[in-house]
């Protein structure tokens, strides 16, 4: 079985163009599965049938993980068997007649418009400089955040970044975002103040083909490297709750749904591949909505 697990990898990587973050968690899940079903004497495909996935669910189940955890695992384990049966390594479904839990919906945390300003003001340039005179990124930090917040760009989109992808004069990023898939981002005026001001502090001549940003060794700054700095943000602007790269994305389309941007126009800006998935957006703007309503109208209570 590990032969095909291979091929399968290799497929939804070459074929399907799957980001590297989704094909590391499926290996991990069908290496996991292929070590349960060894224990069974079950790791022919051919002898994995409908009773089998149903106690390795259960299996997983019992280990107390959170319900989309257990969702992927169910999906990496499905995706693998639609592909045996497409190269006809096996005959019939064993998911058939199986019912699948639903994904549980949860609703993202967000900053309010005040929240972010206090994250943007604890964190300009000048600011950084007065409690720590020999820090020498600041103005790296404050664009990474303008843009983060100004596009609503993934860490790994940011880490991604070249010069090149940024054009100033239109007032575009290209971003390339979950499976490969390229799309053009606006960036506010004063995310390109920042990151023009960021640029002028790189060591000169700058090209295309180089990383947007880099760490303290001059090369490419991780997606790793990226939450470890918005974590740093956040410390500076002294919140009590855990801010990351998520939150900041979060809060850019909330903000935008607030004033009055369409669904459609979040969903391109925010690379989401199916409306669904920046549907739940809509929820938080709703409630923002009915706070507007109960303060402002005499007869809401």
């Amino acid at each position: 079985m590990n032969i095909l697990i291979e091929k399968f990898l290799l497929h939804i990587k070459s074929q399907l163009n799957f980001s590297k973050h989704t094909i590391k968690a499926y290996k991990t899940d069908l290496k996991e599965f292929m070590a349960y079903a060894k224990t069974f004497d079950m790791d022919n495909p051919e002898k994995i049938n409908r009773l089998f996935l149903r106690g390795y669910i259960g299996f997983i189940q019992d280990r107390k993980i959170s319900r989309n955890t257990l969702l992927r695992k169910i999906s990496s384990l499905r995706s693998f068997v639609n592909y045996l049966l497409s190269e006809n390594n096996i005959e019939n479904d064993p998911f058939a007649l199986i019912n699948i839990p639903r994904k549980e919906k949860k609703l993202p945390h967000f900053m309010t418009e005040k929240e972010m300003e206090k994250l943007t003001d604890y964190n300009r340039p000048e600011e950084i400089y007065r409690q720590n005179a020999n820090y020498k990124f600041a103005e790296r930090d404050f664009a990474l955040l303008e843009m983060m917040y100004s596009s609503g760009l993934r860490r790994s989109e940011v880490s991604f970044l070249n010069i090149g992808d940024v054009d100033f004069i239109s007032g575009f990023v290209r971003v390339m975002g979950k499976g490969s898939r390229e799309r053009m981002v606006p960036v506010g005026d004063n995310a390109l103040m920042a990151l023009k001001n960021y640029l002028d502090t790189r060591p000169q001549p700058l090209k295309a083909g180089m990383p947007f940003f880099v760490n303290n060794r001059n090369t490419r700054l991780s997606d790793s490297g990226v939450a470890l700095l918005v974590k740093r943000m956040a410390r500076r602007a002294r919140f009590a709750r855990p801010v990351n790269a998520h939150t900041i994305r979060h809060s850019f389309a909330t903000h935008l749904l607030e004033h009055g941007c369409d669904l459609r126009s979040v969903q391109e800006m925010l690379g989401h591949k199916n409306l669904e998935t920046t549907q739940i957006y809509t929820h938080i703007s709703l409630n923002q909505l009915r706070k507007v309503y109960d303060n402002a109208h005499p007869r809401s209570k």
